[in-house]
């Protein structure tokens, strides 16, 4: 019974054996890795944990009930097998849920990419309001925000932010995030009260594991340079930030925030290994597109999901055709009733029904 959940709960008890390796427990950057998939694994391991114990309970009981001649200890049976298999039956539909979400149910972690796209200044001011509005609604989930790569604009706004995302269920509400972000206001700049269109485009790379995506040293290039922007002469001076190619795939990833070198180039491969298992997904997605008919989505960077309209304090999921007039608190981090509605969508579509668009 769900195999893929199972192998989810063989692997989340591997990894509890890794927590107790001195080997591991030693080395720091190997156990935040294990503590971080771990805790991706957690809620689903227990729950398929509490599934398996509950269906050898289950199975004891009806033997009981089918076996025992004593009247009194056969209706004890009876009634004991009748609680079970309704406890059995409420948490058998809550793994269907988990294996209809695949693997987004049990990833805790993703990297997420804030690009200004068309517009200029106005474009980059509204993708630093859109890392303020994730920062804020990853705060009211209790989930943990850290810059990987930040590029800012003269005016206050990004030019390029990457960043990532951990807690349970970050990835699942997030997933879908990724595409064009156009938004519609009057900017600061704007003497006239004219209304402008700009563009920020956003990707959400669920973060990989080692396990999941192995990078060998011989396919890697790194190259080391001195750090751009603000800093002072010691940035310009010492070559800190990194620059790693990926050799297969061509795959450029680069990182300066850091004073080290050595953190510089751990968070590259960090960001190289989520970009490629960012490919090896897409690929996987291609070779089923032909056989689901809808999708919330390509998560291509150029397709154009969502529009932020300010003068009508409005905000369209073009996708799913859902309109919501509370931008102002949207802005604010507050982007639930968004992402419930594009998993709710991204169900049904998964249960291979038409959902009418809301």
């Amino acid at each position: 019974m769900f195999p893929t959940l199972q192998a989810k709960l063989t692997r989340f008890e591997e990894l509890e054996r890794l927590l107790q390796d001195p080997a591991v427990l030693a080395d720091s950057t190997q156990l935040q890795q294990v503590q971080r998939e771990y805790g991706g694994l957690a809620k689903v391991a227990h729950r398929v944990r509490e599934f398996n114990r509950l269906e050898s309970e289950l199975e004891t009981a009806r033997g009981l009930a089918e076996g025992e001649t004593d009247p009194e200890l056969q209706e004890y049976a009876r009634e004991e097998t009748s609680r079970l298999a309704e406890q059995h039956l409420v948490l058998r539909t809550e793994l269907e849920d988990l294996v209809l979400a695949g693997d987004a149910a049990t990833r805790g972690s993703l990297i997420m990419e804030i690009r200004a796209g068309t517009g200029g200044e106005e474009a980059a001011l509204f993708a630093r309001d859109l890392y303020d509005m994730y920062q804020k609604y990853a705060a009211a989930h209790d989930w943990k925000c850290e810059a990987m790569e930040f590029s800012p604009s003269d005016m206050g706004g990004v030019r390029e932010v990457v960043f990532t995302v951990s807690g349970e269920g970050a990835y699942r509400h997030l997933q879908f995030e990724s595409g064009g972000h156009r938004v519609q206001r009057v900017p600061e700049t704007e003497t006239q009260g004219r209304v402008h269109t700009s563009l920020a485009t956003v990707a959400v790379l669920p973060e990989a594991t080692e396990v999941e995506i192995e990078i060998r040293d011989e396919d890697l290039r790194l190259d080391t340079m001195r750090a751009g922007g603000p800093g002072g002469q010691k940035v310009n001076k010492i070559e800190s930030a990194v620059r790693i190619t990926h050799i297969p795939t061509g795959v450029v990833v680069k990182c300066q925030d850091e004073k080290s070198q050595h953190k510089n180039k751990a968070k590259a491969l960090r960001i190289l290994r989520s970009r490629l298992l960012e490919l090896k997904q897409e690929q996987a997605h291609a070779e089923r597109a032909n056989q689901r008919k809808l999708q919330v989505g390509s998560g291509d960077r150029s397709e154009r999901i969502r529009t932020y309209n300010f003068p009508q304090n409005r905000l369209t999921d073009h996708r799913i055709g859902l309109t919501i007039y509370k931008l102002d608190q949207v802005m604010l981090g507050q982007l639930d009733e968004m992402t419930d509605a594009l998993l709710k969508f991204d169900r049904e579509e998964r249960l291979g029904q038409q959902p009418q668009a809301e």
